[in-house]
């Protein structure tokens, strides 16, 4: 899934995922956690864009150790992005895909274990 963007927008009981490739949506759905996580399992590695809050470096740190490319991507950012529309997952994806963006760091695994 060369040149793949998927935006994930963690929900308190959903997950929404949007992934993009070859400049449009090919996919935009809500999961359960466990259908997202086997969804990762499954998946050949891709760019996987995720706003930050309080469950994304978790879920960042899950798609690393699959072998995806994990980023975090500013909720402030996803907000200015986002236009009247209720797609939070392709706001995500619209925003990674802005010029010159800084991803932010979060966590890494030997960090959270301390």
């Amino acid at each position: 899934m060369k040149n793949t963007t998927v935006g994930v927008y963690l929900a308190t009981d959903i997950i929404q995922v949007c992934v993009f490739y070859q400049n449009k949506i090919t996919s935009n759905t809500e999961m359960s956690a466990n259908e997202f996580t086997l969804w990762l399992v499954k998946a050949k590695p891709f760019r996987i864009v995720f706003e930050a809050c309080g469950t994304s470096n978790h879920w960042k740190q899950k798609a690393i150790a699959l072998g995806h490319k994990a980023l975090l991507i500013s909720a402030k950012l996803v907000n200015t992005v986002r236009q009247n529309q209720k797609n939070d997952a392709l706001a995500i994806v619209q925003a990674s895909l802005l010029p010159d963006i800084k991803f932010i760091e979060g966590k890494n695994i030997h960090q959270q274990q301390l």
